[in-house]
């Protein structure tokens, strides 16, 4: 039986959550678990969760919990305490996976020396796929590490982000303290950093498509420039809580 727990960390995610969990029903090996952790959605989010967990036909275990402190990384904490399986999967409500996504990762968790992994994000949208952005988050994966992290970056470092559906074990997650809740952006870079003291991160050479609805809403240029400033001022030890006003919630 697998043991990847997939945790879904939701707020306002009406227009794509139901998307995505019907993907999460055609998933082959199924997952153990999947767990929505919700921050307080005020729109259709939790009907659509428990509707479509209907169709799991108890073949995967399924729930919906309520996170009374709204945060991506606080929810996410609060359903890896909920998951049962040996692997933590964390996975945005925006983003699709392929069918074979669970064997995918216990296939790369598999070898003992790697303690994290993620996938290849393509943007896409209904009316285009952002293949330069796609493209500049893949190569970020590396040069980022490369250029502010080399020690590190030769030990394995690689840096992944949320839309890249991360996954690890969920003893080395706890062990590393899992996602640093005083964090509102950059949570997921500070859990590689983490993740790195215990073996190598890798990123997958398979594909998942995430919503490109920020970039819709800021244009491709300004975008991208924003990505980098983020990911500079980042790499230079900038504090998150600032690097968090120019990256608005977008839903």
């Amino acid at each position: 039986m697998s043991q990847v727990s997939i945790v879904i960390p939701t707020l306002n995610e009406a227009v794509s959550l139901g998307r995505t969990l019907r993907q999460l029903t055609l998933l082959n090996p199924p997952a153990k678990e999947v767990i929505v952790v919700d921050g307080g959605s005020e729109d259709e989010t939790i009907a659509i969760a428990k509707q479509h967990f209907e169709l799991f036909h108890s073949v995967t275990d399924t729930q919906v919990i309520f996170s009374q402190r709204r945060g991506r990384s606080i929810q996410m904490n609060y359903g890896a305490s909920f998951a049962t399986g040996e692997i933590l999967c964390f996975l945005h409500a925006d983003t699709w996976v392929p069918y074979d996504l669970v064997a995918v990762i216990e296939n790369t968790l598999a070898k003992p020396k790697v303690t994290c992994g993620g996938f290849i994000s393509i943007m896409t949208g209904s009316q285009t796929t952002r293949w330069g952005i796609s493209l500049h988050n893949y190569l970020k994966t590396y040069y980022a590490p490369l250029l502010f992290r080399p020690h590190l970056f030769f030990r394995g470092l690689r840096l992944l982000f949320g839309d890249q559906v991360m996954f690890c074990r969920r003893n080395d997650f706890w062990e590393c303290g899992g996602f640093n809740e005083e964090l509102p952006i950059m949570e997921d870079g500070d859990l590689c950093l983490k993740l790195v003291n215990k073996g190598r991160i890798s990123l997958v050479n398979r594909i998942v498509q995430s919503s490109d609805r920020r970039v819709a809403r800021w244009g491709s240029w300004k975008a991208t420039a924003i990505y980098l400033y983020i990911g500079i001022l980042w790499g230079i030890g900038v504090d998150a809580n600032y690097l968090k006003k120019f990256y608005q919630d977008i839903r």
